[in-house]
């Protein structure tokens, strides 16, 4: 762990409750005094990323916008979640990317849960899965998104949508605590 006797501030590009705490576990592994600000910004994808490549370059976009929002953070992070189709079953799993003042760009995915057929053939018709799961659980006040997300419904709890960020931005520290090994 890095003690500082200054927080290490991190620009999110979202204001969503689960992203940021993932996120703040992720670099609460690296540094002792974390401090961070969510800030709403445009990922210039669409609301329903179907590759990882589209959510890579959402995340990217998603970071460099809030490192530029504010000028004593070290850190910008964005956050992207996508669907992608692997023979022909369809997967859910969430990129982070980190950069530094440098330019530097950190990446990192997290695990993927497979989704139900059902979901699968809706979303390949054009639905968004967070409206197909707020319908899906009557959740009117949105609040999957900020808690279990859909990670966490499909797997009881078990990995949630916290749990998705936390990993895909602990892989994407890497490049920062090793950097001697990405040269």
């Amino acid at each position: 762990m890095i003690k500082k006797d200054t927080p290490t501030v991190i620009a999110i590009g979202t204001q969503n409750r689960a992203k940021t705490e993932g996120v703040e576990l992720a670099f609460g592994k690296v540094f002792e005094h974390v401090e961070t600000h969510g800030f709403s910004v445009e990922s210039g994808i669409s609301e329903q990323p179907m590759t990882d490549e589209e959510s890579i370059n959402g995340a990217i976009n998603r970071a460099k916008s809030a490192l530029a929002r504010m000028a004593t953070a070290h850190y910008g992070v964005g956050l992207e979640g996508n669907v992608t189709t692997i023979s022909e079953m369809m997967f859910l799993h969430g990129w982070a990317a980190i950069v530094d003042r440098t330019g530097k760009v950190g990446l990192g995915h997290s695990s993927g849960i497979e989704l139900p057929g059902s979901m699968h053939v809706a979303l390949d018709a054009g639905a968004e899965l967070g409206p197909l799961m707020q319908d899906m659980l009557d959740d009117a006040d949105n609040e999957i998104r900020h808690t279990l997300g859909t990670n966490g419904v499909l797997t009881g709890g078990l990995y949630t949508r916290v749990d998705e960020f936390a990993d895909a931005t602990t892989a994407a520290l890497a490049k920062f605590v090793k950097p001697e090994l990405y040269r």
